[in-house]
């Protein structure tokens, strides 16, 4: 009975391996196809809705409904370990005061995170390493505000075999990116951000284009012949683009809340989509999921 039951145990974790690692491989192979259609749908700072934002309770409940892509944001404590952090205090969503590269990471596990009514939880502050074992095999991670520590990522991902699911990105031109990373660079995913509705974006485009990066980030505040052209461009340049509905002035008024609070979805997240748009980050993902969904 016992070898039974060892051995029904066993299977059961080898199946849910074998799931898991099919569902990232099919994620990765989207991410990778510059001709697909179908979209990835990319929640900023994860579930924060329903849990407080970059904890692991929110990665947690993307990767069980069904969300392609976590984006989350890096600090360093003071020994040297990587945080999930947005801000550059703890003061707004822990229960702590300060920077968190004046607290060890000891210190920093002794604070809780706040929800997003400010009020406390049971939740600690995740580390990077963390994250990673939480979601290898399960779904995409965007880093964002990660690129001071370029080398350091690299390295996690490396120890951790996850590597082929995370896109690093920052909005550096690739001059500065080559001269600190030339050789990290070739080895990870990494991805520009573009203002594309500035007078220097095709430059930076044209730079790009020469390493085929795993995606272009555009933004736009306003809409212009110039910025439905770079859209163009890109689409035929076969590049990934990577949009952004969070709020207006990234989109330049295509954002979550039109989307969701005036029911204007297909002027909004349909409006990405037609424009280029394969990667969507939004603050409303499952909403997001279900439109893109219904409209295979």
């Amino acid at each position: 009975m016992v070898k039974r039951t060892l051995f029904f145990a066993v299977f059961v974790s080898l199946i849910g391996c074998a799931f898991a690692q099919t569902r990232v491989d099919s994620l990765i192979a989207i991410l990778n196809d510059v001709e697909t259609d179908e979209i990835l749908v990319v929640a900023h700072r994860g579930d924060w809705r329903n849990a407080p934002e970059n904890s692991l309770q929110a990665f947690k409940n993307c990767i069980d409904n069904g969300v392609h892509m976590i984006e989350l944001d890096l600090k360093k404590s003071k020994d040297g370990h990587l945080i999930i952090m947005h801000d550059k205090t703890i003061d707004r969503t822990t229960n702590g005061k300060g920077n968190p590269e004046n607290y060890t990471l000891a210190e920093l596990k002794e604070f809780r995170l706040k929800n997003g009514l400010g009020r406390v939880t049971t939740h600690p502050i995740p580390t990077l390493e963390e994250v990673l074992q939480l979601c290898k095999g399960k779904i995409l991670i965007n880093i964002d505000k990660g690129y001071d520590y370029f080398n350091d990522v690299y390295q996690l991902l490396q120890k951790t075999g996850t590597t082929k699911q995370v896109v690093i990105k920052s909005g550096h031109p690739l001059s500065k990116v080559e001269a600190e990373n030339k050789e990290i660079l070739s080895k990870v995913l990494y991805m520009p951000i573009v203002a594309i509705d500035n007078s220097d974006a095709d430059k930076i485009i044209e730079d790009y284009l020469t390493i085929k990066p795993a995606a272009f980030e555009c933004t736009f505040n306003t809409l212009s012949p110039d910025v439905l052209r770079r859209l163009q461009y890109l689409q035929k340049k076969k590049a990934k683009i990577w949009l952004n509905s969070l709020w207006p002035s990234l989109s330049a008024g295509h954002d979550d809340d039109k989307a969701v609070e005036e029911g204007k979805e297909d002027e909004t997240w349909g409006w990405l989509i037609d424009n280029g748009a394969r990667i969507i980050q939004t603050d409303r993902p499952y909403e997001l999921l279900r439109y893109v969904a219904s409209n295979k």
